[in-house]
């Protein structure tokens, strides 16, 4: 259990399958880097988890609800902490990370229905990855988390 969970913002991430079996990946347009990641985002003051899911995802990758199966949700709420040099510098300072329901779905639609040039672009661009690479990808303060994930999902992948 959290000691003060008012020190994390509440939000969600979703696990996208392709028919493949592989995840939807987007490289963030506001770091340096290569950081790749899962759609993911903060739930506003009365949403639930899956329908906050359901917002966040269409307004990163313009994948509307209807193109999106439910297959699974972790079973507890995943976090992590913003390194210490990044604390301070997001959420209005507020918080020092991040607890989040993640949600396994597949994408029932064709590749045309995404689209990351939305009015508030958070990616550059995308791509689907073998579920294996994802700890590969991310910043480092979230690889233990796409690893649990990984073993949390592991009988649906």
């Amino acid at each position: 259990m959290i000691e003060d969970e008012s020190q994390y913002r509440r939000g969600v991430g979703i696990m996208l399958l392709n028919r493949d079996g592989k995840v939807w990946v987007g490289k963030r347009i506001d770091h340096p880097s290569e950081a790749w990641q899962m759609p993911q985002g903060g739930m506003d003051e009365g949403e639930e988890p899956w329908g906050t899911a359901k917002r966040e995802l269409e307004e990163e990758t313009g994948i509307t609800p209807d193109l999106v199966e439910l297959i699974g949700e972790a079973p507890e709420r995943l976090r992590y902490d913003l390194p210490e040099e990044l604390q301070g510098k997001f959420w209005k300072g507020r918080f020092r990370g991040q607890q989040q329901n993640w949600f396994l779905c597949r994408f029932l639609g064709k590749d045309a229905d995404v689209n990351i040039a939305t009015d508030h672009p958070e990616f550059s661009d995308w791509k689907w990855v073998e579920p294996a690479k994802l700890p590969d990808l991310i910043v480092p303060f979230k690889k233990e988390l796409y690893r649990k994930l990984l073993r949390d999902f592991a009988p649906q992948l």
